[in-house]
């Protein structure tokens, strides 16, 4: 299995890709503000990537439950310096975590590699195109409703079947509109409009998604199920999100995407070691 993002090429099965957060916004949940010029943010990448991150993903919208959208150049004004200034100094894909077919233009056109793209629930297929025409990986991930609604009433029928199907559905309109099989990842989207049995169910079936035949990305770093199922705050839910992603690993996951990187880097691989001894 190939994932192409412009011109960078990874096959798979290969070591689990750990993607280093890099959030410009002032009211993310769990590290708004933290970086509050380019500078910072710069800085505080390249020290992701010294720890072990293999991609770096950007983002200037705050995604959490309830959050209100924020101008386009107001996000424009926050992913950009960041994007320019580390496209002169990486050679790891930067992905762009944006709703916004123009951010997302732009921040391709400023040496981005990757467009993740919580909104995949789209009708509209701008984002799409602009993926087929840039050649850029795109991740789809699984939403319901939009970060202002989706945690008021989550409800399925059985949320591993509708998400496959919600995959299997991109995939076609993704298609459809000349994006490469191989540009495609997925991610199910914990914490997207899933309330909490709906969290546990998905990231207990994450095995079920391999026979999709595409890469799948997760995020549970620090996310707000940990804390009630736990009684965790925010700064205490890295064992928690440890134990999620080494069981994600044995279960195929391709792509991890966390706040804090080396701890995530030293337990996927133990479970990498631990994993490769056993017998077929």
């Amino acid at each position: 299995m190939l994932l192409r993002a412009r011109h960078f090429l990874y096959r798979f099965p290969r070591p689990v890709i750990v993607m280093g957060i890099v959030n410009v916004t002032p009211d993310s949940f769990s590290d708004g503000g933290q970086f509050p010029d380019p500078q910072s943010a710069v800085a505080a990448a390249l020290l992701m990537l010294q720890q072990g991150a293999e991609i770096l993903d950007v983002g200037g919208e705050s995604s959490r439950p309830g959050s209100a959208p924020v101008s386009e150049p107001e996000e424009l004004r926050r992913v950009l310096p960041v994007i320019e200034a580390l496209a002169g100094k990486v050679n790891v894909p930067i992905s762009i975590d944006t709703m916004k077919p123009a951010v997302a233009r732009a921040a391709l056109n400023a040496g981005a590699s990757i467009v993740n793209d919580i909104a995949a629930n789209r009708s509209d297929d701008s984002m799409w195109r602009l993926v087929a025409e840039t050649g850029a990986g795109y991740v789809a991930m699984h939403m319901q409703g939009t970060p202002r609604t989706m945690q008021s009433n989550p409800h399925y029928h059985d949320v591993v079947s509708e998400v496959e199907a919600f995959f299997a559905d991109r995939f076609l309109g993704l298609r459809r509109c000349g994006v490469g099989e191989e540009q495609v990842i997925f991610d199910p989207g914990i914490g997207f409009g899933k309330n909490l049995e709906h969290n546990l169910q998905l990231l207990a079936s994450l095995k079920r998604f391999q026979r999709i035949g595409r890469p799948m990305l997760l995020g549970v770093s620090r996310k707000s199920f940990i804390g009630k199922l736990l009684g965790a705050e925010v700064g205490e839910r890295l064992p928690a999100g440890l134990a999620c992603a080494c069981l994600a690993v044995a279960d195929g996951i391709a792509m991890i995407r966390v706040h804090d990187v080396p701890e995530t880097v030293q337990a996927v691989r133990m479970a990498e070691a631990i994993l490769g001894q056993r017998q077929p």
